[in-house]
């Protein structure tokens, strides 16, 4: 792996030469890092000395299957259920997983957490999205253009789509980003980012063969930013993001090597899964559908589906429609009874359940309870009665991905992760991005997003409005 590049180690002759006012330019580091082919690193533990929790598979069944204590329909609360925060964010995380964690290996062989691989890069840089770059993956990019991507157009010719091969199947970097239509549209609209800003850098004389490079980096760091001031914000809450950003993580501190940890993996970022609403409009006229099997991706996606985003987010002058679901122990009908085309036909009927696979992922990889760990970073653990195991006669500790839904539950009414699921997702997500030689945190903490913005700082609003602008521009 290249080494660490500060900002001091970048003197004015190393720095490229570009002409006067590029408004998108970011400094690169002092010599060229490139991610062609595809990376492998293993995954590791962030609490490696902590005792596994040992769970039954009748608890994991009476948790997590359809009708089970993880299933709204067996206990449906109504409207206290809604968040304030836009019914787009938990979408959001998910495309930054994909970004940053892929593990191949079969559900029933996860037993052995030495031999998982993550054919990702542990690195918040798109990767999901560029691949292997022109050269590598030519097909994503423009035959006449190969800095630029190509879209996909729909049933009335709009390019509202992402390329598609003759059998409806996506063009692009990871599959996984077309599982639905939210997370297929994201990425269709980092498409568009990145073009959009190719197109500024162009205009602005930065030469052709340096402006793919160029537009990636600015691409990239306008991400970065967001994960780190807009999205952790809102998911752990502001009072922690300020104490990592000012003190660093304290848990999370890869050395030579980063890694993403088990218990973020397969525990404390599935919190998502519990924010997912029960359904969703998409557009104006559009019917309220849940996310399965309605909105499966795999498939082209008509005009009539294509995302209007001022439902799912904050928009610069217009406020989210749809909210998120608070987080706490239930998911939506739809994801504790999954189709075929996302589980195909497992012969344990309760492997339809999201939750079912989530409790028994921590359980194969021998995770710690949430308890366990809230003892370890100082927290205050849950109650037996606040985490409600009772109900399902188990009177031990808690499964750690249960844990951090109830303790949101518990200590922020459900509106963003508690003190365990929160230090473990900031602190790796914020170390990931730290440990990159190529992040903006990296090569030069001074940098702000250039571009526009509305509120007092740069947010996904933002960028989703600039994807939008730079759409009727390319339409013009």
């Amino acid at each position: 792996m290249p080494s660490s590049i500060s900002t001091a180690s970048l003197g004015q002759s190393d720095a490229p030469k570009q002409p006067a006012h590029v408004r998108d330019h970011c400094l690169a580091p002092s010599r060229a890092t490139g991610t062609t082919g595809t990376y492998t690193g293993q995954y590791g533990r962030l609490f490696p000395d902590l005792e596994p929790l040992d769970c039954t598979e009748d608890l994991i069944f009476a948790l997590g299957r359809a009708g089970g204590l993880s299933d709204p329909r067996a206990d449906v609360h109504g409207a206290r259920d809604t968040a304030h925060g836009g019914a787009g964010w938990p979408l959001f995380g998910q495309f930054i997983a994909h970004d940053i964690t892929a593990d191949r290996s079969p559900l029933g062989m996860r037993a052995d957490p030495n031999v998982i691989r993550n054919f990702r890069t542990p690195r918040a840089n798109l990767e999901c999205l560029y691949d292997a770059g022109g050269g590598g993956t030519p097909y994503l990019y423009d035959r006449d253009d190969s800095a630029r991507f190509l879209y996909g157009t729909n049933d009335v010719g709009a390019p509202d789509d992402l390329p598609r091969n003759s059998q409806g199947i996506a063009l692009i970097g990871d599959p996984r980003n077309d599982v639905h239509l939210f997370v297929s549209q994201l990425h269709l609209a980092f498409l568009r980012v990145h073009n959009g800003l190719l197109t500024r850098l162009r205009e602005d004389g930065v030469a052709p063969d340096a402006s793919f490079d160029e537009a990636r980096r600015a691409t990239t760091w306008h991400y970065q930013w967001i994960i780190v001031h807009d999205f952790l914000p809102r998911l752990v809450g502001a009072e922690l993001m300020r104490e990592l950003l000012a003190d660093g993580p304290r848990f999370y501190k890869p050395h030579a090597e980063p890694f993403i940890p088990f218990e973020f993996a397969d525990a404390a970022y599935r919190y998502g899964h519990a924010q997912i609403r029960d359904t969703y409009v998409v557009r104006e006229g559009a019917a309220a559908v849940p996310i399965f099997p309605d909105l499966l991706g795999f498939r082209p996606v008509p005009a009539a589906r294509a995302v209007d985003w001022s439902y799912l987010f904050d928009l610069p002058g217009q406020p989210a429609r749809q909210h998120s679901k608070r987080i706490d122990g239930r998911l939506a009908h739809s994801l504790v009874d999954l189709p075929v085309q996302i589980v195909g036909n497992p012969e344990v009927q309760e492997y339809h359940s999201l939750a079912v696979r989530d409790l028994q992922r921590g359980q194969a990889l021998g995770l710690p309870s949430g308890e366990v760990v809230a003892r370890a970073i100082g927290a205050e653990p849950l109650t037996p009665a606040e985490t409600g195991l009772s109900a399902v006669g188990w009177d031990a500790e808690t499964p750690l991905w249960y844990y951090v839904l109830k303790e949101a539950e518990a200590r922020t009414q459900g509106e963003h992760l508690g003190p365990v699921g929160g230090r473990i997702v900031a602190e790796v997500l914020l170390g990931i991005i730290d440990a990159d030689p190529e992040s903006y945190r990296s090569v030069d903490r001074a940098w702000r997003p250039s571009l526009p913005h509305h509120g007092p700082a740069f947010g996904l609003g933002d960028l989703l409005e600039f994807a939008n602008a730079t759409r009727a521009r390319e339409a013009a």
